[in-house]
């Protein structure tokens, strides 16, 4: 398995300079992520195997120190027969050296089962154990990953608009709103313009027609005097 040795280059230094070289950090990044889950897969079917041979291999070894014991027991009862005359003592004891070889045997086999069966537990006890360090890690990686995302599609956002902005001068919109402000100034002075004009000609004409009405009385008053001053109704 090439999981342990990923996780160590992932925590080497140059990583980074391998990371400033992508093309895209982030689909590189997803990669990597989708190899380890493949790895952490394999790995977690290769635990349940080691662990599924350990206990193999412990049942094996209660079965060989059983057989033991019964041989053991048989050479026994096999000499106690051949005491009590049962069995000819010769006979009895070529049984009982067969029942002791295999007593050995089986003895011997459990001790060995027992040294595979306590190696093959430390075993499934690392692995399980990195296993588990490993989802830890890539969990972690993962949120980091989904908040590298979401940064990178904000600053690409923040590029766009400032980008935008700062082309806005280039493009010369600042000075077309300048001179549409400057045009439409010009049209407001030149509207206020015609209105005072206009309301200084209204002013004067009634003003004119004032002064003459104004007259009018006066002609008919120094009329009216004259006729008195002559008699005239």
């Amino acid at each position: 398995m090439n999981i342990f040795k990923r996780l160590f280059r992932i925590g080497q230094a140059e990583i980074h300079a391998a990371v400033d070289k992508m093309e895209d950090p982030i689909k590189m990044t997803e990669q990597g992520l989708r190899e380890l889950r493949t790895d952490l897969s394999e790995a977690t079917e290769a635990y349940a195997k080691v662990k599924a041979l350990a206990i193999r291999t412990e049942n094996d070894q209660v079965h060989c120190q059983q057989e033991s014991r019964v041989y053991a027991e048989k050479a026994i009862l096999i000499m106690q027969r051949a005491q009590s005359g049962q069995v000819d003592l010769g006979k009895a004891e070529d049984l009982a050296r067969e029942a002791l070889s295999l007593h050995k045997k089986y003895y011997v086999e459990s001790e060995e089962l027992g040294q595979q069966a306590v190696a093959l537990r430390q075993s499934s006890t690392e692995m399980l154990r990195n296993t588990e360090i490993l989802k830890e890690n890539m969990e972690k990686w993962e949120k980091e990953l989904r908040t590298l995302r979401a940064r990178v599609k904000v600053s690409k956002a923040t590029e766009q608009v400032n980008k935008q902005l700062a082309q806005v001068d280039n493009n010369g919109i600042i000075t077309m709103l300048e001179r549409m402000k400057a045009k439409v100034e010009d049209q407001e002075a030149i509207s206020k313009a015609y209105g005072e004009i206009a309301r200084d000609r209204n002013d004067r004409k009634d003003e004119l027609n004032s002064l003459l009405k104004n007259d009018s009385l006066s002609i008919e008053k120094d009329l009216q005097a004259i006729k008195e001053k002559l008699g005239i109704s």
